[in-house]
């Protein structure tokens, strides 16, 4: 079975949507159009953006119920980014924590799509 590669999520505006993730990610997407926005992580992931009103079929359900999630692996990492996410205004629903698995938080991009911040498993 192949690994996966590829995780699409349901925006109104797939420009602003790149903007927010172009600053959040500091990349800029490699695959531009009005309708899809895609970004080649340097793992393989791809994350794309695809604008909700032309998905077929319908794409049903709200954001919040799943997240996506970016892990930084140098120690103290994870607080660094809550402190540029504070700076910057992202929406953060969750405060830094220090969970079963270490330190997170969880910010919301435009479409409240919910985004964790972790370190990886030990």
């Amino acid at each position: 079975m192949s690994a996966i590669n590829l995780v699409v999520l349901y925006v109104e505006d797939t420009e602003k949507s790149g903007a927010f993730y172009e600053r959040l990610l500091g990349q800029k997407p490699s695959a531009l159009s009005p309708g899809f926005t895609a970004f080649h992580m340097p793992n393989g992931l791809m994350l794309g953006l695809w604008r909700k009103s032309t998905a077929k079929p319908d794409a049903e359900g709200g954001p919040g119920a799943m997240e996506i999630g970016f892990m930084t692996p140098e120690p103290g990492g994870v607080a660094a980014f809550f402190e540029r996410a504070k700076d910057e205004g992202y929406t953060i629903l969750q405060e830094l924590v220090t969970a079963d698995f270490g330190p997170t938080f969880v910010i919301a991009d435009l479409d409240g799509h919910r985004i964790r911040v972790c370190e990886p498993d030990k």
